[in-house]
C-alpha cells in the first residue's frame, strides 16, 4: 500500500502498513472522505510524522482527536490553522508557557514551530468526521499512533513525552521512565486545567531535560 508519509516514519512504520488492520483502516478513511466532510483535509492526515521526522523527534506531546470545527485542524494536536480562534485547551496551554517561562502567548494557534524544532504533536485518532467528536476511534487509528509511540520508545532515547490528561497517559503507559522522561497532569482543558495541568512546569521541565542531554531546547 502507498502511504503518502514522511521517508523516515514510512521506514519505521513499514510493517503496520502491510497488517489488516491499516489495510481496513484505509478503506474506511477513504470511503469516509467520499461521503462526509472529514478533517484535517487528506493530504494533512500524517502532518505530524511529516513536519517531524524520526530522526528528529526530541519531544512527543500526545493528543487525542482532530478538532472537528471547520478550519481548525491541521494534522497537529492541540494546533490550529493560522487565523482560526484559539480552543479552550489551546489557550491554556499558552497560559502555562506564559506562567512557566515569560513567553507571551503567540498571535497564531499554529503549533507547527514546534513540529519543526522536534515536537512530535501527535493525536491518538488522526482523522475525525465534522462536527462528530470522536467518530473516527476504534477504527485502526489508535494501534497505528501505538506503533509509532512504541518505534520512538524502544529505538531512541532521551525523549521527552508529555501526557496530559488519562487517555494520554494510559496510551504511553508502556514507555520505559529509565530510557526518557516522561511528564504527566491534567489536561489543559478547562474542565481540569485547574486539577494539575496549570504550574507542571512541563515547557522548563522539558527544556531542562534537552539541555542535560545535550539537545538543543524548545522555543516555544
Amino acid at each position: 500500500m502507498n502511504v503518502q508519509i514522511e521517508e523516515s516514519w514510512k521506514k519505521h512504520l513499514q510493517p503496520e502498513f502491510e497488517k489488516d488492520y491499516f489495510v481496513k483502516l484505509t478503506n474506511f478513511v477513504r470511503d469516509e472522505y467520499s461521503l462526509h466532510q472529514i478533517y484535517p483535509p487528506g493530504k494533512l492526515i500524517f502532518n505530524a510524522f511529516d513536519l517531524c521526522p524520526f530522526d528528529r523527534v526530541k519531544v512527543v506531546i500526545l493528543g487525542q482527536d482532530p478538532y472537528h470545527g471547520p478550519g481548525q485542524a491541521h494534522g497537529l494536536c492541540f494546533s490550529v490553522n493560522d487565523g482560526v480562534q484559539f480552543p479552550p485547551s489551546l489557550v491554556n496551554i499558552f497560559k502555562e508557557i506564559k506562567s512557566d517561562l515569560d513567553i507571551a502567548p503567540p498571535t497564531t494557534g499554529n503549533l507547527s514551530r514546534w513540529g519543526e524544532q522536534g515536537v512530535l504533536l501527535l493525536n491518538a485518532t488522526l482523522t475525525v468526521r465534522a462536527h462528530q467528536a470522536g467518530s473516527h476511534q476504534r477504527k485502526g487509528w489508535e494501534e497505528f499512533t501505538d506503533a509509532a509511540i512504541k518505534a520512538l520508545a524502544e529505538k531512541k532515547e532521551n525523549l521527552v513525552f508529555i501526557l496530559w490528561g488519562n487517555y494520554a497517559q494510559r496510551k504511553g503507559a508502556f514507555i520505559d521512565r529509565e530510557k526518557h522522561l516522561v511528564l504527566t497532569s491534567a489536561h489543559p482543558s478547562p474542565l481540569s486545567a485547574y486539577n494539575g495541568f496549570f504550574g507542571n512546569k512541563h515547557f522548563s521541565k522539558t527544556n531542562g531535560y534537552l539541555k542535560a542531554h545535550g539537545k538543543t531546547q524548545i522555543n516555544w
